[in-house]
This record gives structure tokens, sequence and C-alpha cells, in this order.
């Protein structure tokens, strides 16, 4: 009997030291990614203590959100610092210089910059730098001189407060050679970034191709004792790339590196994740250390998919959710309107959200979206509805691409790929209740008159398919409310649950 307790007690005191093991794993280590979801090109900054992180938005308004972390791995947003359209948004960089911030980014086949005196903003309307190519990189030369670098391996001077270009475009970088054999999309230089450490300015790019085969898309290392070159590629290129259509993380490639407060390195990049291509280009984080010779790589004995342990710092709360009572008296900060943002269209209450109706079709109603986290979950919404308008809840890839459910004052519709019937005839209500379920690649669509009693339709869809490889565009599935037609929406108790 003595034995027996005295084994029982060892056994539990195994249990307990193994379950505060796994507790301390788990506050010490991470895994990747650590942005779930649609959030590449990512350009980050350490001011102090403090890190700041922003990413493409594409025709996402309002756009550029920027995020503060204190350990790089909890993030809360702060502010989006683009309100006003000015088309598609890829690869910013954000500088901090002087005192100020400062992100850099193309769109509309020209190059912008957006300004502001502290971070929080306010920010300022987009400056047109009034010049083509694409992923400009900031950087400044020992005499405090400013520059940009773009794509294409060429660099121009900017004005000492870097609004404007002051100078010729010059070429100074080439790339790295691919070999001829590896399975890639194209060349395609493409996110320069660069730091100055020591005696030598590292200038990071990609190559490869963003999307295309799983192997396309890389990090390049270069280093020179000149900003402006000639340029040393380094002996270990590429430093991170995606060897086999078997690994978790595909296409890994668009990379910063940062120091943390303790002096230790990290390279910053995106992903698409193997089998969830839809969900877009995902944040990764892994660290790197330099040689000997000087030059930086991918810690050893450390994959993208392992469990790392994580950087130095203070965690921070965060209460950033994807649910949305829409009570508040602005958009919360995961909400974006595809294409633009129209401040005449919303009036905020403690009834909801009330968007007018847009267009005749859930494409041209400019619906607002916000970035899926989960392979799987169900989000409901309630809704009502003014007027001729018609209201959706919808998976958004584009304007010429989505799948969900939708009412009018007389029918339940589906959206079977942009498809719209009625598939519950004579429903004849204005408030009603809609969800979407997403199983891995298979959505379900329901509705409720209560809120409480879910009505599955016949309808299902297979999503796997709205992806950037087969449509192209570099958008991803996203959460989509749309108000269409002559009349209005409200919007309110928007519940995200992942599964």
């Amino acid at each position: 009997m003595k034995k027996s307790i005295l084994l029982f007690i060892f056994s539990i005191s195994v249990i307990v030291n193994a379950q505060q093991q796994s507790n301390k794993q788990a506050k010490d280590s991470y895994k990747n990614p650590i942005f779930a979801g649609d959030y590449p090109d990512p350009s980050i900054i350490r001011d102090g203590e403090d890190y700041y992180i922003v990413h493409s938005s594409f025709n996402y308004y309002p756009g550029l959100l920027i995020w503060t972390s204190k350990d790089l791995i909890n993030w809360k947003p702060v502010t989006h610092a683009l309100k006003k359209s000015v088309g598609s948004v890829w690869a910013p960089d954000l500088v901090k210089y002087n005192n100020k911030f400062y992100i850099y980014f193309p769109a509309n086949n020209t190059n912008y910059v957006v300004w502001a005196d502290t971070i929080n903003g306010p920010w300022s309307d987009p400056v047109d730098l009034k010049i083509g190519a694409i992923d400009p990189g900031h950087f400044v030369d020992d005499k405090g001189n400013r520059f940009i670098y773009f794509s294409n391996g060429s660099y121009v001077p900017l004005s000492k407060d870097g609004l404007s270009v002051i100078g010729k475009e010059t070429h100074a970088y080439d790339g790295w050679k691919i070999p001829r054999d590896w399975s890639i999309e194209c060349f395609c230089l493409e996110g320069p970034k660069m730091i100055k450490k020591g005696d030598y300015y590292y200038l990071t790019v990609a190559e490869g191709g963003t999307a295309g085969p799983a192997t396309s898309h890389m990090v390049i290392s270069a280093r020179s004792k000149s900003p402006f070159g000639p340029w040393e590629n380094a002996p270990n290129n590429p430093i991170i790339r995606t060897n086999d259509s078997s690994e978790k993380w595909w296409s890994k490639g668009h990379a910063s590196i940062i120091d943390d407060v303790k002096g230790n390195w990290w390279m910053v990049f995106h992903g698409y994740e193997n089998g969830y291509y839809n969900m877009g280009r995902q944040t990764l984080l892994q660290p790197i250390e330099w040689t000997k010779e000087g030059w930086f790589k991918i810690k050893e004995g450390i994959k993208t998919e392992d469990e790392i342990k994580k950087p130095a710092g203070q965690s921070i709360k965060s209460n950033f959710t994807l649910s949305d009572t829409f009570t508040g008296t602005e958009l919360n900060k995961q909400w974006q309107f595809f294409d633009e943002y129209d401040s005449q269209r919303t009036t905020f209450s403690s009834n909801g959200i009330k968007i007018k109706g847009k267009g005749t079709s859930i494409g041209q109603s400019s619906p607002l979206l916000c970035t899926l986290s989960d392979h799987s979950y169900t989000a409901d919404v309630e809704v009502e509805i003014e007027g001729n308008a018609s209201a959706g809840l919808v998976l958004f890839y584009d304007t010429k691409l989505y799948t969900g459910i939708a009412f009018d004052k007389e029918n339940i519709m589906a959206i079977l790929r942009v498809w719209q019937f009625p598939t519950e005839i004579g429903i004849n209500k204005k408030h009603l209740f809609l969800r979407l379920e997403k199983k891995e690649q298979v959505v379900n669509m329901f509705y409720s008159i209560d809120g409480k009693d879910w009505l599955k339709t016949e309808n299902s869809a297979e999503v796997s398919s709205f992806n950037h490889n087969v449509l192209s565009g570099f958008m991803s599935l996203k959460i989509g409310l749309s108000a269409v037609g002559e009349g209005s929406v409200t919007f309110r108790n928007f519940v995200y649950s992942p599964k």
C-alpha cells in the first residue's frame, strides 16, 4: 500500500514537472508564423526597445497597418498610415530618420512616401516621388545623404526631407546568379533592404519570384564598403530558400534583418504555407548569426518550422481580435475596404455599423474585409437591410472571384465562384444572421432567423484554388461584409471562432 502511494505521488510529480517544463518551453519559445495570414513583404525597424513592422496592403483601405512589439513575437496594431486610395500598395519600407517616421511604397506605376512625427501619427497624405520601379529601400550614406534602392538594382538620391527625388537613377547591383537547373518563377530581383554593420553595408534582396514553384523565392545577401558598390555576393547564398515542396513553408523570401535589444540578430521574411496557399504570404522569423568572415547565415540546426527560442524582450498584451460588435465610433483596425475607404458610406452607432449600398454586385461594392489567421473557423454576423439593398457574408479574393451567402428582402442567395442565385426562396426578412463555416478548404453556408437555430443551405464551396498561382494579383481569401444596391446595410456582432 505504501509503495502504491509513493508510486502515485511520484507519477503526479512527473506529470506536474512535465507540464511545468511544457509551460516554460511555451513561454521561452515560439513557432512560425509570427503573423498568420496574409502579411507579406514585412519591413521592420527597432526604435530603442520597441519594434515596428508594416506589410504590403495592396487594394485594402485604410492601408499600411503598423504593428508594435517588445519581443518580435507578440504584436499589437498601432495605426493605419495610409487613408487615401492610390492603388495597389506593394513592398513598403518603414524608416526612422532624424526623429521622423517614413514609409516608402510603390503603387499605380510610381512611388510614394508618407511621413509622421510620431509612429502613432497623424500620417501625411501620400507624396508622389514621380519615379517608377518597385520595392523602394531607403538608406543613408556616411555623410547623412538619403537615397532609395529599387528592385532593378539602381538607386536615386533624395532631398534632405526625404520627400522628393533630386537626381538621376544609377545602376549598382546585378544580383546573384541563380543556377539554371533550379525550379524558379523568374530571376526577379526584389525588395532591397540595407543596413550598415562595422565597415560594411549589407544589401539583402529577394530573387527567384515570389510565387510559382515552391522553390522559387530566396534571400540573397551582398556587401560593400560603399552603399553604391561594387557589391560582393555572399559565399553562402541563398541565405534561405525552400529546397523541396515537401517542406511546410514555401517561397521563403523578401527578408529584413534586425538586431534585438540583447545584440542577437534575426531575419524577418515571408512564405506561403504548404496546403494553404490561399491564406497568402505569412510573416516568419528566424535567428541568424555572423561568421568570423563577416557574413550572416541562418543559425545552425534551426529550421523555419521548428520550435525556436524566443528573442529577448518583454511581451506585450494585445486585445486584437477579429470579432467585433461594431458599436464603436470608428472602424476598428482589423477592417479594410476593398479599393477605397469612403467615410461617407459608413455611420457608426451603438446599433452597429451602417454601410450604404454600392454597385449592383458584391464585386462592385467595395466590401469591408478582414485578414484571416486560421485554416478552419466559423464567422457569424447579424445583419439588417434597408431599402433595396442586399447584404453578404463572403470569402473574397477580388472583384472577380468570391463565394459565400447573401440575402435581400425576399430570398437567401448562395454565391459560388461569383455565380449568385436564390437558394432559399421567399424568406421575406430584412433582419437575419449569416454564418460561414470553413473546414480546411470547404466552406458551408448557414442562416438564422433568431441567431440561435442555424439552417444550412444546400450549397457549399471548395476554395483551395482561390490563390495567386491560379488567379494572379497576390491577393488572399478574406472575410467580406458587403452592402449592394440602393439602400443600406447594418452589421453588428461579428463573431470569429477558430476551429
